[in-house]
């Protein structure tokens, strides 16, 4: 069995059996010394916590930002948030050589560093999707964890069936509830130990673009799969009563994907293709929180470089392609100037089947038929500063990424405009908001109240706290009352006040 250390083969001489034996009482009690000596260790690594405004402790920062929430939300922090130290002896075995150790300790957490490599085949007529991912995981939380809590779309879109789940070449028994799925290490990862994870899975994909279903789906001539590998998160509840975004997850330092399709492609990826052969495209991409992909046989592709980024525009005969490419032009350099440089080297913004305009980083989804043109560019765009360079729980605090980038959006076009809903609180999750309110409470009005507070702070002091927080934050995640203190550290103002009337749970 992998993981175990092999018995060592002994000589035929009494002699050589009683030396082998000797060695391993002395080595078994120097062991047994050396864990004896470090166990109080391991249970004050598996208390401790980690900063919850910094890639840090996401579900006590949701907690103390969020007012009582449906039980299904309820349930989803705590599960993560639940970390007990470990049972006496449950941790005290040496490390095996796979860098885990024997015991349990009922814990995981989000604050660890993964790299994935994935290859996804699949088959535009039939709508198969087969995956086989492989992580690498290590634990930079601070805490000793013995599982993970994995999302993915395809656990609630994709029929999805679990064919592999191996950690270090150990088969372990993995389940899935709604979008999460639930991996046991079989062992505990300390603090600083690596471990591989094996999943695959096969899944179909969606034929319309109802509902939630344009997510994963090959509808009008596209294919379009976001949040479909599994990647590290929290457990979330998928279904919310608007189209917020039930979704939260750190950035991954590198991903490599190689898609194998069954005919001709052009693809829409986040990161940048490396490697083509056939109808077999591997992308690579760096510092994401994602990696989604649009496609279809027939896009025709227009570029333009803007400041030193590639900007690549992927749509089927009669999309207007070179509106939005204009549009992407426009919102890049604006954006750019006031919150600081956009970080990858390509940008792609694709036509997809349908459904909403959606973010992933490096890449924007526009859907065939949206509306203004230029305002969702420059929403989505948006999203590659907030939710792309700085994330934030999309879920609980949606106010972080959505009232921000509609903030900047209707700020470089001038069109703000007053909520067509009455005057909401703006520190719910996207559980608490009606279909109807979602968007005027928690876009419209939020992105006013950003907009208000940059009248009364002034432009320079504003944007300078602006960048301030994305700064602070790059790569990480941060939040609601993160992105509110450093404005109100950026003025001799004092802005709480303010604050409490919109945002009565957080101060």
């Amino acid at each position: 069995m992998a993981g175990m250390t092999r018995p060592p083969r002994v000589g035929r001489t009494p002699l050589r059996l009683f030396v082998v034996i000797a060695c391993l009482v002395v080595l078994a009690a120097a062991i047994g010394i050396e864990r004896l000596g470090d166990g109080s260790a391991v249970a004050a690594s598996t208390a401790s916590t980690g900063s919850a405004t910094s890639t840090g402790d996401i579900a006590t920062a949701a907690r103390s930002a969020e007012p009582p929430a449906p039980a299904t939300a309820v349930a989803a922090e705590s599960a993560i948030a639940r970390t007990p130290a470990p049972s006496p002896g449950t941790a005290g075995a040496g490390p095996t050589t796979d860098g885990l150790v024997p015991g349990t300790v009922n814990a995981t957490s989000i604050n660890l560093s993964a790299e994935y490599v994935a290859t996804v085949r699949l088959n535009f007529g039939t709508r198969s999707f087969l995956v086989s991912s492989t992580m690498t995981v290590t634990n930079t939380s601070g805490k000793a964890i013995d599982r993970l809590e994995l999302n993915t779309i395809a656990a609630r879109l994709g029929q999805m069936t679990l064919t592999v789940t191996r950690v270090d070449d150990v088969p372990v028994h993995a389940t899935v509830s709604d979008q999460t799925i639930h991996l046991p290490l079989g062992g505990i990862l300390e603090p600083g130990a690596t471990t591989t994870v094996r999943i695959s899975y096969r899944a179909i994909l969606r034929s319309s673009t109802t509902g939630s279903n344009w997510l994963f789906t090959r509808a009008n001539g596209v294919l379009e799969a976001h949040r479909w590998l599994p990647w590290i998160s929290i457990p979330t509840p998928f279904d919310r009563p608007n189209h917020g975004d039930p979704f939260v997850t750190p950035v991954s330092p590198h991903v490599r994907i190689t898609i194998v399709a069954d005919r001709p492609i052009r693809w829409a990826t986040t990161g940048e293709q490396v490697a083509s052969s056939g109808m077999t495209k591997t992308f690579e991409a760096r510092n994401v929180r994602d990696f989604a992909f649009v496609g279809a046989p027939d896009y025709r592709i227009t570029s333009a470089t803007v400041n030193g980024v590639i900007i690549r525009v992927l749509g089927r005969p009669g999309f207007p392609i070179s509106t939005v490419l204009a549009a992407a032009k426009a919102a890049l350099s604006r954006e750019a100037k006031l919150l600081g440089a956009y970080p990858y080297r390509t940008y792609e913004i694709a036509q997809t089947a349908g459904g909403y305009g959606m973010e992933s980083p490096g890449l924007t989804w526009i859907p065939a038929g949206a509306g203004s043109l230029a305002y969702l560019v420059a929403h989505e765009t948006g999203h590659q500063w907030f939710y792309g360079i700085v994330g934030n729980d999309q879920a609980r605090q949606p106010y972080a990424d959505e009232a921000a980038t509609d903030f900047v959006a209707r700020y470089i076009l001038g069109l703000r405009r007053a909520s067509r809903c009455s005057t909401a609180r703006l520190d719910l999750s996207i559980y608490r908001y009606s279909a109807a309110c979602y968007y005027e409470d928690i876009y419209i009005q939020g992105g006013n109240f950003l907009d208000d507070t940059r009248r009364k702070m002034g432009s320079t002091a504003f944007w300078a706290g602006m960048r301030d927080y994305l700064a602070t934050y790059r790569f990480k995640i941060g939040g609601t009352r993160a992105l509110l203190n450093i404005l109100d550290a950026h003025t001799p103002l004092n802005l709480i006040p303010r604050y409490r009337t919109r945002f009565p749970s957080m101060y």
